[in-house]
């Protein structure tokens, strides 16, 4: 009976302050959970019109698309065809355009990654004269902007023969890149315990096997989530490529302005050359999400 009398107690001041709350506070808190869901929802599909329009766009002819709007397919899908995609593939301009992008961003990702991988651990856990001094000017190349370096780095390439090569744009892309890779890794591995490197040390684990073995591994969501910036940003630059790239080492960002320089409005090559262009970093961002989230989150926590 003390025990039930105890209990009925407790629960009391719990049924008064729920009592002395709003009908609307009680609905709100009810519907919050539904609500949420219902507006994410309907923000993802707004988000995703452009992206729909432009792939219906892409499989219609010039004809339909002078003649209507993308969302008549709806009621008359006859009008769907892969002719576009057709002619586009059968375009050397753009098959060699859509290859030199591959050759620019793959290597300039994976230069960044590794790069700012081992200059990450050096700062993090490797003792060497002046190191803070070393990464206080590393991030400091953070605020240069990319518009300030374009006349003198293409006045330094023309004059090394680097000048409208791909190798160029990857270089610059890689330089780029490399202080934002180096601090974001530098203070995520700065937030491994130092008792697990030390037993690592004890067992005769050298630096780069320590590095290898232990630190990669625990800073994979990192890794991975600065291969998706990187490979983003420079699958989508036109800028960079613009300035540094001539005819038959431009990537598709600039063969599709060229196509518009040179034809006009011309929809039935852009829309399906934008889609394949935009097709390729949407499938690698969704290939490593959960490695993505996994990095802004473990950064979040820590």
């Amino acid at each position: 009976m003390t025990a039930t009398a105890g209990s009925i107690g407790k629960a009391e001041p719990v049924r008064a302050a729920r009592a002395r709350r709003s009908v609307g506070s009680r609905i709100v808190e009810r519907l919050g959970g539904g609500l949420v869901r219902v507006v994410l929802i309907l923000v993802g599909l707004f988000w995703l019109v452009p992206t729909i329009g432009l792939l219906l766009s892409s499989l219609r002819t010039p004809q339909d698309m002078s003649a209507s709007g993308w969302w008549t397919v709806f009621t008359k899908p006859s009008q769907l065809t892969v002719d576009s995609y057709q002619r586009l593939l059968e375009n050397s301009d753009i098959t060699n355009s859509l290859l030199n992008t591959v050759l620019i961003t793959v290597p300039a990702t994976v230069l960044v990654v590794v790069i700012g991988s081992l200059a990450g651990y050096a700062f993090a856990w490797m003792e060497f004269p002046g190191r803070d001094w070393w990464f206080l000017g590393v991030v400091s190349l953070l605020v240069v902007p990319v518009q300030v370096a374009l006349i003198p780095i293409a006045e330094l390439f023309g004059r090394i023969g680097l000048f409208g090569t791909i190798l160029g744009v990857i270089l610059f892309h890689t330089c780029f890149g490399l202080p934002f890779a180096v601090f974001l890794l530098r203070n995520f591995f700065a937030e491994i315990p130092r008792e697990l490197l030390e037993a690592a040390r004890l067992d005769g684990a050298g630096e780069l096997r320590l590095f290898a073995r232990v630190v990669m591994p625990l800073g994979g969501p990192a890794i991975a989530s600065l291969g998706i910036f990187q490979f983003l940003w420079v699958w989508n630059d036109m800028l960079v490529a613009l300035v540094f790239t001539k005819s038959g080492t431009q990537p598709i960002t600039v063969a599709l302005q060229t196509q518009v320089r040179q034809f006009g409005n011309n929809i039935d090559v852009l829309a399906p050359g934008a889609f394949i262009s935009m097709v390729i970093p949407l499938a690698v961002f969704f290939a490593f999400q959960r490695q993505f989230v996994s990095g802004v989150m473990a950064g979040a926590v820590k």
